[in-house]
């Protein structure tokens, strides 16, 4: 082990699957609560700090790996719980409003899935789309369960990668483990 290896790269988040769902579904729900949900609300705002929360704790989660994997699985974790939260937000917006959840093997699922919106232009594109919108629903339906099935694929890409951060912290250990390797060698050598 050399010194460089002490403390390796971290930070790579933009990369990560999670990370740029989580960060399309912050942008979604920026413009969902602007559109259908009152502003003086409290649920206006939980529901952005929640979806921010997701973005913003894969990414701290991501640069603080470098000296704690123990802070980097922690802080995906709550990155997922924070989405899964969003999660009930828009069901409680569908129960609400009377609006149905669809469920998983509604077409239009697929039809979101299928669409791999890559900003929010993509996803308002999409959710006025005929081929969406063939089966009669209205807007906000459309963007509470297209925003639902994005959350889903985001805590699911989290689950996947907080079982690799489990098993890697468990296969090679963090940063103490690193030093002590590091010390147990520089010994070897004098």
């Amino acid at each position: 082990m050399t010194d460089s290896s002490l403390i390796p790269k971290s930070g790579g988040y933009r990369q990560l699957k999670s990370f740029i769902i989580a960060q399309l579904v912050y942008d979604i729900t920026v413009r969902f609560v602007e559109l259908y949900i009152d502003k003086r609300s409290r649920t206006c705002d939980q529901m952005i700090q929640a979806a921010r929360s997701g973005v913003q704790n894969i990414a701290e989660g991501s640069v603080a790996s470098a000296t704690s994997k123990k802070t980097e699985l922690k802080l995906t974790n709550v990155a997922k719980a924070s989405l899964e939260e969003l999660l009930l937000d828009y069901e409680d917006f569908l129960r609400q409003k009377g609006l149905p959840l669809w469920e998983h093997s509604d077409l239009r699922r697929k039809l979101v899935l299928d669409a791999r919106c890559k900003n929010l232009q993509d996803f308002q594109n999409l959710i006025n789309s005929k081929t969406l919108s063939s089966i009669p629903s209205s807007t906000n339906e459309r963007a509470a369960n297209a925003a639902h099935v994005l959350i889903g694929v985001a805590s699911a890409l989290l689950s996947r990668q907080i079982e690799r951060l489990a098993k890697d912290f468990e296969d090679k250990g963090g940063f103490s483990e690193r030093l002590y390797k590091l010390r147990c060698q520089k010994k070897i050598l004098y």
